[in-house]
């Protein structure tokens, strides 16, 4: 059987279900993964969990099955599960390692594998090289029942989503939320975080909180072009003043304000600093991936907190929580860490904590913005993703890499920044970012304007340059 070699990209491994994603090439993973672990030390063990992605549970089984026949102890989640319930339960039950079956925000035809390391959060880039290094061309795959593994006391199921909600409730009160002024709707986009705010705010506004592996079609990435029903239900209901999204393995959050209008990720970092920072009386370093806008330097040096910028992929972020004190860490896709809780993206945690921010100050999402823009300054940011041939979208990055453009349309720049994709700082004060992404065939193109009419019109700029 000739095979391909498997590689991990910025979070994770993506591939189409049944083309790449197959029971075997997840066995081969496992077996890698197997290996690894055994040569850290004995008797590793690893929690194991799926999301509502179509196939999960078979490839959970499956990536039990091939870590028993080698050895390792498996502790199974029952049912779907998000991403930061399989990372608070490696940290939780003291397991080597986590995986959890999902491709996350991606389109429904896609299915993936995650690596959760033993602080609770992503593995590093380190462990990831070596277990993928690992990684054999063909394997034997176990024909073993998951009960002959239980038997052989080498399986054992958990429930992570009861030992999430209980550590939520030791995070946050649910019965001063409960009574909010401010009425909450959330939109798990048929997602893992489904069941979690029903059962800690059952008086909120539920949408596509039911079980769909297909997700009608749409991809479960929370931006504002999928999020239309929870934006009309925002805007036309009055009570309502937050709507909360978030995306397939509820790692990343999309939110919105009382009038209906789409909170993006940079807007949520730097509320969860001025909350944390000036409302809190918290400290620490702000870590942010390298496409976080720079508003985010500016309010930090308000506060007097220092700044790092990794590239992008939350794995960067989760390494410098684990060895350093940091307040919060971002990403401009929405997936963001705050102190507190574990190294790890959590849009249901972030959700609750500027739902708790809003409750206790009295304040709308709408105004708690403006006192972040009062320092930082109005802005307005965009991204437009393009699908494009492959060949075509590395030519486009290696004109970029090779200096090849001068300006975009009639927005000229001063500086230009290559810590991951090419990062053009515009006359204007604003900026513009080019990115291929590592798991689809998209061109990324992130633009940031004084106003949305001026946003759009550099997008639209630079649309029309590269592609001329």
């Amino acid at each position: 059987m000739v095979t391909d070699k498997i590689k991990f990209g910025t979070d994770g491994w993506r591939a189409i279900i049944a083309l790449d994603f197959t029971v075997y090439n997840v066995g081969r993973v496992s077996k890698g993964l197997a290996d690894w672990l055994h040569s850290k030390g004995p008797n590793p063990s690893v929690v194991v969990g799926h999301d509502c992605r179509f196939g999960g549970q078979l490839f959970a089984e499956t990536t039990a099955k091939m870590l028993c026949a080698n050895g390792v102890k498996v502790l199974l989640a029952k049912g779907f599960v998000s991403t930061p319930m399989i990372s608070l339960g490696v940290l939780m039950l003291k397991a080597q390692q986590g995986v959890v079956i999902t491709a996350s925000h991606n389109p429904p035809s896609y299915n993936g594998y995650k690596l959760k390391g033993s602080h609770g959060g992503p593995s590093s880039p380190k462990d990831i090289a070596a277990v993928e290094a690992l990684i054999p061309i063909e394997v034997v795959m176990p024909t073993e029942s998951l009960s002959y593994w239980e038997e052989k006391g080498l399986l054992e199921y958990i429930n992570l989503e009861d030992m999430y909600v209980e550590y939520l409730k030791t995070k946050f009160d649910f019965e001063s939320l409960s009574r909010s002024p401010f009425k909450m709707a959330y939109d798990a986009m048929y997602g893992a975080g489904q069941n979690v705010i029903r059962r800690l705010l059952p008086g909120a506004v539920l949408i596509h909180c039911d079980d769909n592996p297909g997700f009608k079609g749409q991809a479960p990435e929370p931006l504002d072009k999928n999020l239309k029903e929870l934006a009309h239900t925002v805007a036309t209901t009055p009570e309502i003043k937050i709507g909360l999204a978030t995306d397939g393995d509820a790692d990343r959050i999309g939110l919105y304000d009382g009038d209906g209008n789409f909170v993006d990720a940079h807007n949520i970092i730097l509320l969860l600093i001025h909350y944390l920072c000036k409302y809190k009386h918290m400290t620490g370093k702000v870590v942010i991936a390298f496409s976080v806008t720079d508003r985010v330097k500016k309010l930090c040096e308000h506060y007097g907190l220092e700044v790092e910028v990794t590239a992008i992929g939350f794995k960067y972020i989760s390494e410098i929580m684990v060895h350093e004190d940091v307040l919060v860490g971002g990403e401009e896709s929405g997936g963001i860490a705050v102190k507190g809780h574990i190294p790890e993206r959590d849009g249901i945690y972030d959700g609750l904590a500027l739902y708790e921010f809003m409750t206790t100050e009295g304040k709308t999402l709408k105004e708690l913005c403006e006192e972040v823009y009062a320092i930082v300054g109005h802005f307005v940011y965009e991204r437009n993703d393009l699908t494009l041939d492959n060949n075509l979208k590395n030519a486009i990055i290696k004109k970029a890499a090779d200096g090849g453009y001068t300006k975009f349309g009639k927005y000229g720049f001063n500086r230009i920044e290559t810590i991951d994709g090419i990062k053009y700082h515009l006359d204007n004060g604003g900026w513009i970012m080019l990115r291929a992404s590592g798991t689809e065939p998209l061109l990324r193109v992130y633009a940031e304007g004084n106003s949305k009419e001026e946003t759009l019109d550099i997008l639209e700029d630079v649309k029309r340059t590269i592609l001329s």
